[in-house]
């Protein structure tokens, strides 16, 4: 059995052509490619969506996914929630899974914590409401200054960054595990970790309670994503954006 990681997507899966990742052409439906955060392949649900999924569904192997901050929250939540490993999962295609935030996980031989979502940091011209009469005026005003904005249920859902039943359920289940896990996967990083990258990105709830796993949890490795950079940083940490490297490959041998 094989696990690979990497980073954000953004609907975008030329990353995972057997140009690119050739490894797969050994992999089979019981191997992970595993994708830290925007994952975005289910963005306006319409048939281009449905098209790429299915291409990526006739891969080798099966994609599992954390949530970024960049994904369409509204069609993710309608999605079937099924039991998978231990762990609740949204099922988009057979072997193409949310791994839903707080669960924990056994499988590769290893115990999984997963926990995704983000807030956004390219929403400096803030958040766009479709109702407003003034919406399209607004936007065109902001593009033409090079501002960033985004649209609230278009291409920004609050639900980005989880919520108190959310945060429950983490720690409910880290509790019944001992907060003992071999692997974290996340999109955003604790507090002390993303301040390292960059002391412009301010904490928030989420980066403060996996600051707060980060403290009490005992792992292996942590992979997240959300910055847009490779590095292995300090603790076991693991930044990825576009590299996609083995954690683990068939008979234990490897580590990012």
């Amino acid at each position: 059995m094989a696990v690979y990681l990497t980073g954000d997507l953004h609907g975008e899966f030329v990353r995972l052509s057997r140009r690119s990742f050739y490894e797969q052409d050994g992999l089979t439906k019981e191997d992970y490619l595993i994708v830290c955060g925007d994952f975005g392949g289910l963005w306006t649900g319409d048939r281009h969506d449905q098209a790429e999924l299915d291409l990526l569904e006739r891969r080798s192997f099966t994609t599992l996914f954390v949530d970024g901050n960049h994904e369409n929250f509204d069609l993710l939540a309608r999605q079937p929630v099924e039991r998978w490993h231990g762990g609740r999962v949204h099922v988009l295609r057979p072997h193409i899974l949310h791994l839903m935030r707080g669960e924990v996980y056994q499988f590769a031989g290893r115990r999984w914590f997963a926990m995704g979502g983000a807030r956004s940091h390219d929403i400096a011209g803030g958040i766009l409401e479709r109702d407003d009469p003034l919406c399209r005026e607004k936007a065109r005003r902001l593009r033409r200054r090079g501002v960033p904005f985004r649209v609230n249920h278009e291409s920004w859902w609050a639900a980005e960054l989880p919520d108190g039943a959310e945060y429950a359920n983490a720690r409910a289940n880290l509790d019944r595990c001992g907060w003992q896990v071999d692997e974290i996967v996340t999109h955003c990083a604790p507090t002390s970790v993303q301040r390292s990258l960059s002391p412009g990105y301010a904490a928030d709830a989420l980066t403060d309670f996996l600051e707060e796993v980060r403290a009490r949890c005992r792992f292996r490795h942590w992979f997240f994503g959300h910055y847009h950079d490779d590095r292995a940083l300090p603790g076991g940490f693991y930044l990825l954006y576009e590299q996609i490297v083995p954690l683990c490959r068939e008979g234990g041998g490897g580590a990012a």
